[in-house]
């Protein structure tokens, strides 16, 4: 049997098989044309021809772990158009809720400074991370004052930010 009727008797089935695998229609076709390379140079080795369907299939198969595994080692990441579009637009999201973040801190940050010396003071302590206790021992104060201060602290700026949002 020729190589050509054997590459038009099998070259769709293959196609469709090795996509299955891979999931990418371009690699897919290129494996199979791999397949069919590898096919004429080892020929010779064919005994039956009742066994070419599975022969081929065992060849491409192979080809394809191999490519698949070439591409990782690549460590690269084959994307079309609409993948990056859609990852770009994913990053600018991800920008935009760092900037709106870093406004809301720079917000919130001024508000604390403008509240009254007794909640500025604890506010600002509990911005370093500092907890209750630590706030406590360093304005040389009560747990429960330092608790009372920094609840109210909070509603008085909750009222304030509000305020700055609906203005």
């Amino acid at each position: 049997m020729d190589i050509s009727e054997i590459y038009k008797l099998h070259y769709n089935r293959l196609v469709y098989q090795i996509n299955a695998m891979v999931k990418d229609l371009q690699l897919a076709e290129d494996v199979v044309q791999e397949t069919f390379i590898k096919a004429m140079k080892n020929s010779d080795t064919i005994q039956s021809t009742e066994k070419i369907a599975a022969w081929l299939s065992v060849i491409a198969k192979r080809t394809a772990i191999d490519m698949i595994r070439y591409e990782k080692s690549k460590k690269g990441i084959l994307m079309d158009q609409d993948e990056l579009i859609r990852l770009n637009s994913v990053n600018n999201q991800h920008v935009e809720n760092e900037v709106e973040l870093a406004v809301l801190v720079e917000d919130v940050e001024e508000e604390i400074l403008g509240l009254g010396t007794i909640y500025r003071n604890v506010m600002v302590l509990k911005i370093k991370e500092l907890k209750t206790d630590e706030i406590a021992c360093e304005l040389n104060l009560k747990l429960s004052t330092v608790k009372t201060r920094i609840s109210r602290a909070r509603k008085q700026l909750m009222v304030q930010l509000q305020d700055q949002i609906s203005a």
